[in-house]
């Protein structure tokens, strides 16, 4: 029986981290949800296991939660990477650099009382299988066949829907006061990761390049081409981590040749039998390409 290619999905907020992502993946087909009208690219990942489904879902925790959840249900990926730019929070990480979030910090939850505001924090950490993959393909462990012209660092991020041009704003010391190991800010990690982490099954992996310094600097260095650049470094990263990771391997005696597919555990197996009277088959579960109504 030929090899079936596995899924991962890559989710991008801005046309430029899609684009950057597209560039690396040959084959590619669109899909459309048969009820919901979103759109995606499936597309082959070159000397890899993986067809990777590339989903525009555009800026925003609210969206990036919705979005997440729908192709998770669509297109039962087995990991979900968010792959695009973000701003830097410290002096020692450059633009162009890229973070694997090691976890991602919700930086709006608390309670705000006369004697200030209190902080109620909420942080998902990334899946350590992912994690694992994407440090031995871009930490220490750094695969031979992939060479970087970009630093590559292992760190939390902090999210939340506001964009940070001011370093010296309120916003900016409540991220330094209650959130200081956070080296960049974005807007959808904590969407993605809460969905994925409700779902229980796919794990998720963070990865941002950076593109500016969340000061009010940020339109220059936009003018400039940081974006762009920052993109293209997440998207190579995360070609990386896709080389390096391993499918998961069945373990369900129950799971037949098809993820996905089973044999109930109250029916017998016939495969390989011969019958010399009629025979009726039932199939339960899904085949590969059912997920795109065809």
């Amino acid at each position: 029986m030929p090899e079936t290619k596995r899924t991962v999905t890559v989710l991008t907020a801005l046309s430029l981290e899609y684009d950057a992502m597209r560039e690396h993946l040959t084959d590619i087909e669109t899909l459309t949800h048969p009820r919901y009208g979103t759109k995606a690219k499936r597309g082959q990942l070159p000397g890899t296991p993986w067809q990777v489904v590339l989903v525009n879902m555009g800026e925003g925790t609210l969206t990036a939660a919705t979005l997440t959840e729908r192709v998770l249900t669509w297109l039962d990926p087995e990991a979900v990477l968010l792959v695009g730019v973000a701003g830097g929070l410290k002096d020692d990480i450059g633009i162009g650099d890229v973070v694997i979030a090691t976890k991602v910090y919700s930086i709006h939850g608390g309670k705000q009382t006369p004697e200030g505001f209190l902080v109620r924090p909420e942080a998902w950490k990334a899946s350590h299988r992912l994690e694992q993959a994407a440090k031995e393909a871009l930490g220490g462990g750094r695969a031979a066949d992939f060479r970087t012209d970009f630093r590559t660092h292992f760190k939390p991020i902090a999210v939340g829907d506001v964009v940070l041009t001011d370093q010296k704003s309120a916003l900016a010391r409540h991220i330094h006061t209650h959130y200081n190991d956070a080296v960049a800010i974005e807007m959808e990690s904590t969407g993605v990761a809460n969905a994925v982490h409700l779902a229980g099954e796919a794990g998720a992996l963070i990865i941002r390049g950076i593109s500016d310094k969340a000061d009010p600097d940020k339109s220059e260095a936009d003018k400039g081409g940081s974006q762009p650049r920052a993109a293209g470094n997440a998207a190579a990263a995360a070609v990386a981590v896709l080389r390096e990771l391993v499918p998961k391997q069945t373990t369900d005696p129950q799971e037949g040749p098809f993820r996905g597919e089973r044999y109930g555990g109250d029916h017998f197996d016939f495969r390989d039998s011969t019958f010399n009277g009629s025979f009726v088959a039932k199939f339960v579960g899904h085949r590969p390409g059912d997920e795109d109504g065809r």
